[in-house]
């Protein structure tokens, strides 16, 4: 079986490269504990297994809950994330709609923007719990960052850049399987994203319990509700989801289908974002809008009829698709170069805002 076809029974054993060797200068790791070096992940001697995918080193302080069983009698209490105030999921349920330009434009927002009345800047993280087809390193310029850190307790250490803490898959992976597919059961995904979810330590100083944690962590989910979708929704306490779209019918079905697993779930969804809304020609062309994937009369009725809030609705920008690609999303930009979309996602991280606070 050739290299790129075979499946990945656990992480990798390589030990990565030091940041040091890393060209992008703003990329960093979050503070390791004093004269305490952190460990690579696979340093360890193997442990991946069906309990353990991602090899982690055995700690009985940090027990993910179980998952449901039959006949275990009703599901267990939701738990929060550890060192996390609010957790936000961005979903789709249709692939293709732009649901982790936006999580990642979002949750750089919400880090720029502090809600009405903070005094400080806010703590706010990304995590990227598409096992299958991670894209936050390569929108926020980590794809080749290497593998994470171990604390001294074994929890992975996020990866930093452009101030916001994050973890996927990719840094999980050695470099030399990094592009490689992840070829997965659903137990393996469940008890993966069960890591991800309950062994990072999104602390500002990991050697001190006293340290801040995150006000809130974005959730860059995959598409669909299957396996990572109903693994999320079971355990973890949500304080609210958004919902991307494009304005097409085929992709409505889904946003429809996603808005109505939350309910089932008992999670409210704090809003519906139309991507790609329409796209404004240059000048000196005629300033009309095009609505290049269809009108937004479907949307807006589905909206309606859900009894969901507009969160925001995001036109075609060459500069959003030029900022994923380079590491630099838009809402980084200047205000010239950012255009509509930069100011469609302040006013959307003031509403999101608003909205975690009533959840306080």
């Amino acid at each position: 079986m050739s290299a790129a076809l075979a499946p990945l029974a656990g992480p990798s054993r390589t030990t990565c490269r030091s940041l040091s060797n890393i060209a992008a200068s703003s990329i960093s790791r979050l503070p390791s504990a004093p004269l305490r070096r952190p460990r690579h992940l696979h340093t360890f001697p193997p442990l991946a297994s069906h309990e353990n995918p991602l090899g982690l080193p055995r700690n009985t302080d940090r027990l993910p809950p179980k998952m449901p069983q039959r006949s275990r009698g009703g599901p267990p209490a939701k738990r929060p994330v550890p060192n996390v105030k609010h957790v936000l999921a961005v979903s789709s349920c249709k692939g293709g709609v732009g649901k982790s330009t936006v999580a990642a434009n979002l949750a750089l927002s919400l880090l720029n923007n502090p809600p009405e009345g903070s005094e400080r800047r806010p703590r706010v993280g990304l995590l990227d719990l598409d096992i299958f087809g991670p894209s936050v390193p390569k929108l926020l310029g980590l794809e080749q960052a290497g593998e994470a850190e171990l604390t001294e307790g074994g929890a992975l250490l996020p990866l930093t850049n452009h101030g916001l803490p994050t973890m996927s898959m990719t840094y999980l992976l050695g470099p030399e399987k990094a592009s490689n597919p992840i070829v997965w059961r659903g137990l393996m995904v469940q008890k993966a994203v069960q890591q991800l979810l309950f062994d990072v330590d999104w602390r500002s100083t990991p050697s001190d319990p006293a340290s801040a944690g995150l006000d809130v962590l974005v959730i860059d989910m995959p598409p669909g509700t299957g396996d990572v979708a109903l693994t999320l929704t079971q355990l973890v306490q949500l304080s609210g989801a958004v919902i991307v779209s494009t304005p097409q019918e085929v992709a409505l079905e889904d946003t429809r289908k996603g808005v109505a697993m939350f309910d089932k779930v008992g999670v409210k969804a704090t809003g519906l974002v139309l991507n790609m809304t329409h796209y404004m020609p240059p000048p000196p062309l005629p300033q009309d809008p095009l609505p290049l994937f269809g009108p937004s009369e479907p949307f807006d009725k589905l909206a309606k009829s859900l009894g969901l809030p507009v969160l925001g609705r995001l036109p075609v920008e060459p500069a959003v698709s030029y900022g994923g690609d380079a590491g630099w999303p838009v809402v980084l930009k200047s205000d010239q170069e950012g255009g509509e979309t930069k100011r469609v996602f302040k006013k959307m991280a003031e509403v999101v805002w608003a909205a975690l606070r009533e959840k306080a």
